[in-house]
């Protein structure tokens, strides 16, 4: 069974930095893209950060500058390192892993930036 768990959100002031964690179960970690998606009230899930298999990175050009992605693959876990916070960056992270035409979803955790 695959599971992929975050952690790490929380209430947060602006300019605030929190660091979210996704820990993946049941999948080949280091074969599979992982990727940090977000969705605030209202609004369409968006993608924020992404690693690949080998250790590219994309990012949203909302976030570049401000959060950074890493992987450790001895701990099957993916990391969203985010600082700078913005009352915009407000939303359920989502972390997802993907591999061939696989994809899992973790089941989020909050994150509010108060102003």
């Amino acid at each position: 069974q695959v599971q992929l768990v975050e952690s790490g959100g929380g209430l947060v002031q602006a300019g605030g930095s929190l660091r979210l964690s996704c820990v993946a179960s049941g999948i080949i970690f280091s074969l599979n893209h992982m990727t940090w998606y977000r969705q605030a009230p209202g609004k369409q899930r968006e993608l924020v950060a992404r690693i690949t298999s080998i250790g590219s990175t994309n990012y949203a050009d909302s976030v570049k500058g401000r959060f950074t992605i890493s992987r450790d693959n001895a701990k099957n876990t993916v990391y969203l390192q985010m600082n700078s916070l913005k009352p915009e960056d407000t939303a359920v992270y989502y972390c997802n892993a993907e591999r061939s035409a696989r994809t899992y979803w973790g089941q989020g955790t909050q994150v509010t930036v108060s102003s």
